[in-house]
């Protein structure tokens, strides 16, 4: 089966490597890649946000299933232009992938759905939006509409900090294009969740829940990141939160997507704040998130193709998703400087003793292969992925491994699932 994975970071390594994990014959192309995925896939020279090169390849190759990784191609229509041309995609289309490109649409809807979530309003002029933010107390939340590559969250302690947020979103373009509309939304108290859940335009099975790791720093401190370390499972998230998540977000925004004429098919993520029994949605993805990929999807057991075949015929059921029973853990290695500023070329040693077919996946997201070396090539450069039989087992597990790893400047949290062992 000849399928085509679209990305080229440590969340589309992951894909690629669980796709080869199947029964099925695959033969596994990444556009772009990274050198990762090349060790499991021929690489294919195409930017994920070149629709028109990733259009004539498709169409001269036939992939038989295509999976769409990052959001910038989904919310491009990708997925609808591929379609177009008698090919089967695993993602959502553009009028659905609207749920993270507009978080005032992604806001609308919940509303229509009665899905829980922060008091919000959106603006576009900078004085009406500082005029708001008396309605709103502090910490007060700033975020860009647009997609901002899940930077453009802006937690302001304090008034001047809120104001400068909004004035460097709307009139020095932070965020480019991404922030020309800005939501102000009230603080949640609470703890975070990320969930996956794959879609069939009309069903949901739901994947094991997991913690992110989003700033920079150990204890929670220092600027926000793409995500800094992962773990599954949330002790947080009970059998009997996993269904009240069912229930009463992921089913009601699947049927209002329904309803609207844009059915939702492929992975939804929602990243809840979750305080008690009150659960609130504090964004959608239209994708698989990262880190969470490289922790979820080596728990997922048997097969996974024909789940992800499934959500495009509209014909998934809760057999087709196995989960094993064991933790895991994801410790990311980043380049000195990031999120900011960060070197490039840095040789990557210790790779091979840090992986273990049974227990442990390095995956790469910043990396590429030059000269004969592994080198860095990002900001979020590898991503050490162990499994164990408690989360406490899978996490020294993680760290012993990462200690193998060297390259200059790296830096990690050292930290990773200390709300879990602080419960």
């Amino acid at each position: 089966m000849k399928i085509l994975v679209i990305g080229g970071g440590g969340r589309e390594h992951a894909i690629v490597w669980r796709l080869a994990q199947d029964s099925t014959e695959t033969e596994i192309f990444c556009a772009p890649g990274n050198a990762g995925t090349e060790q499991l896939a021929r690489n294919v020279p195409i930017a994920a946000d070149d629709i028109q090169a990733l259009l004539e390849w498709a169409e001269r190759e036939r992939p038989e299933l295509t999976v769409v990784g990052p959001e910038v191609p989904l919310c491009m229509g990708l997925t609808d232009r591929l379609e177009a041309a008698g090919l089967r995609v695993f993602g959502p289309s553009q009028a659905a992938a609207r749920l993270e490109g507009s978080k005032r649409f992604a806001k609308e809807l919940m509303h229509e759905a009665g899905v829980p979530t922060a008091r919000c309003a959106s603006f576009t002029n900078v004085d009406e939006a500082v005029a708001a933010l008396e309605n709103f107390g502090l910490p007060v939340v700033i975020k860009a509409d647009g997609l901002a590559a899940g930077k453009g969250v802006i937690i302001a302690e304090n008034h001047t900090d809120a104001v400068a947020a909004i004035r460097e979103m709307l009139i020095d373009s932070r965020f480019g294009r991404a922030g020309s509309e800005i939501v102000v939304e009230e603080f949640l108290q609470g703890e975070e969740a990320s969930i996956l859940a794959l879609v069939d335009g009309d069903n949901a099975v739901l994947l094991p829940a997991s913690q992110d790791h989003k700033r920079a720093y150990d204890g929670d401190l220092g600027p926000n990141t793409g995500g800094m370390g992962a773990y599954t499972p949330a002790p947080l998230v009970t059998e009997a939160v996993m269904c009240l998540i069912k229930e009463r977000i992921i089913l009601p925004v699947v049927h209002a997507m329904r309803r609207r004429g844009t059915p939702y098919k492929g992975v939804l993520y929602a990243g809840l704040m979750i305080d008690g029994d009150k659960i609130n949605v504090l964004e959608f993805n239209v994708r698989f998130g990262d880190p969470e990929t490289q922790v979820v999807l080596p728990r997922i057991g048997g097969d996974i193709i024909p789940a992800m075949q499934a959500c495009i015929d509209g014909a998934l059921t809760d057999e087709l998703v196995t989960v094993r029973k064991q933790a895991a853990a994801t410790v990311v290695m980043c380049s000195g400087g990031y999120p900011g500023k960060y070197r490039r070329g840095d040789a990557i040693h210790g790779l091979d003793a840090a992986e273990s077919p049974d227990d442990c996946i390095v995956f790469h997201a910043g990396t590429k292969s030059y000269d004969g070396a592994v080198v860095t090539a990002g900001g979020r450069v590898l991503a050490v992925t162990a499994l164990g039989p408690d989360l406490r087992s899978a996490v020294d597990k993680a760290y012993q491994r990462v200690n193998l790893i060297t390259f200059d400047g790296a830096h990690y949290r050292r930290d990773i699932a200390h709300r879990a062992f602080s419960r």
